[in-house]
């Protein structure tokens, strides 16, 4: 709202000059608070390290006395300590972390740590949902590319794959160091397919791209269907979690969460291993392409790339069915004895253990 005259202007302005002081009271105190507070997270960090030193030191010297000391002493001592190590764990969240190596390449020594437990909610919301909003969009490219034959269609769409799955590597990085558990697998998963579809890129336009053209494109409509569904999953979790928790997302107790946990899995499995069976079809397909007269480099080095995908998805998503199955057969067996810090950090691993939805 404007002033009515001059005198107002020059009364508003030393009000506001009053207040700039109380203003630059505030930065003062936040700045030094901010000093503080990297003070504090240096010197957790380095009673961390030395809290861990001195552990492993114990444990090594349990191993060595063990044959002559009070078995009951020792295992009440292991039991402490496994304890303490998920305790460790727990702080160790709180504190920054150093990036990895692709990071460090990637955006150099910025400190991408996640330190509130309800940011860190966020961002792994925000990457579900920045997956599910690139689906949506490979969908319906796909879809036009089926009933066209607009050759910068295709490299739009090609080069989309490209720059999604760039983009992914970097967000589970990120993850990764916020405290995500995710399989290494996945994460290479996501390196392998960004050079698939960098090959898809500069396959030259000729017949024996087009041969395969149309059961990539359907290929990957289905992919679409099976992300959305597994982002319906994600969803469900997190919204469980925050739903269940009266006074933190994660402060939540275990009874009546395993139930619908694993329904959502076996749920989801069967479309997976599907998925799992159109990659081993793709990469038999191009394999027999690279027999034609037309065929280039591309066509059997693709092949190459689907077989490997097709061998790592189905192994990973084997060996997570028993790690679920017991899982929650430990979610049955939970007592009511064990702290909350045990039930959110045992939580904590089952939720982020392991990244089911990744089929392309």
């Amino acid at each position: 709202m404007e002033l009515e005259d001059f005198d107002a202007c020059v009364k508003d302005w030393q009000d506001l000059s009053a207040e700039f002081k109380t203003l630059e009271n505030f930065n003062r105190e936040y700045l030094s608070r901010l000093d503080e507070v990297g003070d504090l997270q240096g010197k957790c960090v380095k009673e961390l390290s030395h809290h861990r030193y001195r552990m492993a030191t114990l444990q090594r010297s349990l191993r060595k006395f063990q044959p002559n000391a009070d078995k009951e002493t020792i295992e009440k001592m292991r039991k402490d300590m496994s304890r303490r190590e998920a305790h460790l764990s727990e702080i160790e969240q709180t504190l920054p972390k150093e990036n990895g190596l692709y990071l460090k390449i990637i955006l150099g020594n910025v400190n991408v740590s996640i330190l509130n437990k309800n940011d860190k909610f966020k961002y792994k919301d925000e990457y579900e949902k920045f997956k599910l909003i690139l689906s949506v969009i490979g969908f319906v490219l796909s879809i036009i590319n089926l009933i066209t034959n607009v050759r910068a269609l295709e490299l739009a769409f090609l080069f989309l794959l490209v720059w999604y799955y760039c983009t992914l590597t970097i967000r589970e990085s990120i993850l990764k160091v916020n405290g995500s558990r995710i399989k290494g697998w996945w994460r290479l998963h996501h390196f392998i397919s960004t050079v698939l579809s960098g090959v898809l890129l500069i396959w030259p336009n000729n017949t024996a791209w087009y041969l395969f053209r149309p059961q990539f494109m359907w290929f990957n409509l289905y992919i679409s269907c099976v992300q959305y569904l597994q982002f319906r999953y994600q969803q469900g979790v997190l919204y469980r979690l925050k739903a269940l928790g009266e006074r933190h997302n994660m402060d939540i107790t275990i009874e009546g969460f395993h139930s619908w946990m694993w329904r959502g899995l076996s749920f989801l499995f069967p479309f997976l291993y599907f998925g799992y069976i159109l990659q081993v079809y793709n990469a038999y397909t191009l394999y027999k392409l690279s027999y034609h007269e037309h065929a280039t480099w591309q066509v059997p080095v693709t092949s190459f790339l689907f077989f490997i995908l097709f061998l790592g998805n189905t192994i990973t998503t084997s060996m997570v069915i028993p790690q679920k199955q017991k899982d929650n057969t430990l979610l049955a067996l939970w007592g009511s004895k064990q702290t909350q810090a045990d039930k959110v950090s045992f939580i904590c691993h089952f939720i982020f253990g392991s990244n089911l939805g990744n089929c392309t």
